[in-house]
């Protein structure tokens, strides 16, 4: 289910395209009784992080190790189907093993096919994560939770002219770090969305989105606001040889309290795939969008567009390349970041159950704030190894 939150992190961001390279990997699963399957696999990983807390100044490098089991469980029925998925991600920082930590990921997914026309899939997660990468170096990692529960109501045959779809979700950000440092991001929000499509094509159909977000800040107040948004576009499922999403239209942010003025941007967002062979794969990635602010910016208008290559050279060797370009502009706050991160990956299958894979990423970000401009270098081998 994609509610489009903020994910923005660059942590994050470095963190999933180094991870991407694992995608030829084939693993098998312990059938456990009729319809139920668990399938455990095992990723371990060596990389080189000359920056690891993305500092302008003092900059610390350090060879990290990375273990990263994962563990799911699936049931599927005639109509229905449940996942249930935990992933621990746990880094020995050897040059700084105050830093070593371990972030817990747990996922559940069901869906439900009542009939024809009646389908609902419904999502639950909670993370738990540090990242060495702060907003401000000068305190310790942030360690903070995220919870959240929601689900998708579809309606419409498959094949029928006119379809609508309902979504909501609710999370939670809580931090954990001492002295109440990040007390002010905690927060609470809801989100709505209502989606209505119209085929005008077999494979092609227009839509119209509303969205509405409720944020609710612990102790941070003066951040209670709401977004709405209203967006336009199109969808489409392998014409030819692409496929994709577009959407475009405007966003508001209005905030409770009558000091701070509201804010109002156009937005789009995109995710288009072009196949120009079976073996290869161009994707387009852009949004922008109104995100929650940081410091004392009361929101920062966000404008990002990341560019992907994935090839197979053969039936065991495949390559990733991608670049991401990020524009975040700080509301009624004078701060600009301009961030570009480029990586590059190599997958060599040497079993069905056994990938090796190489990476390279270069992060850095361009900030008008000092001490908050950096370049960041990561190198990386892993084993993702399966049964």
């Amino acid at each position: 289910m994609n509610m489009n939150f903020k994910t923005t992190s660059l942590a994050a961001a470095v963190s999933a395209a180094l991870c991407a390279n694992a995608w030829a990997l084939d693993p098998q699963s312990i059938k456990l009784a009729d319809g139920i399957r668990f399938t455990p696999s095992l990723e371990v990983s060596e990389r080189y992080d000359d920056n690891f807390r993305a500092n302008e100044y003092n900059e610390e490098s350090s060879w990290i190790t990375r273990l990263s089991p994962s563990f799911e469980l699936a049931v599927d029925g005639d109509k229905s189907a449940y996942r249930l998925t935990y992933l621990a991600d746990s880094d020995i920082f050897h040059s700084s093993h105050d830093d070593d930590n371990t972030d817990h990921h747990l996922t559940g997914d069901a869906g439900f096919e009542f009939d024809a026309r009646n389908r609902l899939v419904l999502s639950a997660g909670y993370h738990k994560v540090e990242e060495t990468a702060t907003q401000d170096q000068t305190l310790e990692n942030d360690k903070y939770t995220t919870s959240n529960i929601g689900g998708v109501y579809t309606y419409g045959a498959r094949t029928a002219r006119t379809q609508f779809e309902l979504g909501a979700n609710y999370e939670e950000l809580r931090y954990q770090n001492s002295n109440h440092i990040n007390a002010d991001k905690e927060r609470d929000s809801t989100a709505l969305r209502g989606t209505v499509f119209y085929r005008v094509a077999p494979k092609t159909r227009l839509l119209v989105e509303a969205r509405h977000t409720d944020y609710d800040y612990i102790d941070n107040r003066n951040r209670d606001s709401d977004n709405i948004a209203l967006l336009g576009g199109v969808t489409w499922d392998a014409t030819a040889k692409t496929s994709g999403t577009v959407k475009l239209g405007g966003e508001r942010k209005r905030f409770d309290r009558s000091g701070i003025s509201s804010k109002s941007s156009a937005m789009w967002e995109a995710g288009v795939k072009w196949m120009p062979r079976t073996y290869s794969t161009f994707s387009l990635d852009a949004r922008r969008g109104l995100d929650e602010g940081e410091e004392t910016a009361s929101s920062i208008e966000s404008m990002r567009t990341t560019l992907g290559w994935e090839h197979e050279w053969s039936d065991r060797l495949a390559s990733t390349v991608s670049y991401s370009y990020t524009d975040n502009e700080y509301q009624n706050y004078p701060r600009e970041d301009k961030i570009k991160v480029l990586g590059l990956g190599l997958t060599y299958q040497v079993r069905r159950w056994l990938d090796v894979g190489l990476g390279y990423k270069y992060a850095e970000r361009d900030s008008s704030r000092d001490g908050q401009s950096y370049q960041r270098n990561i190198y990386m081998i892993n084993f993702n190894a399966s049964l």
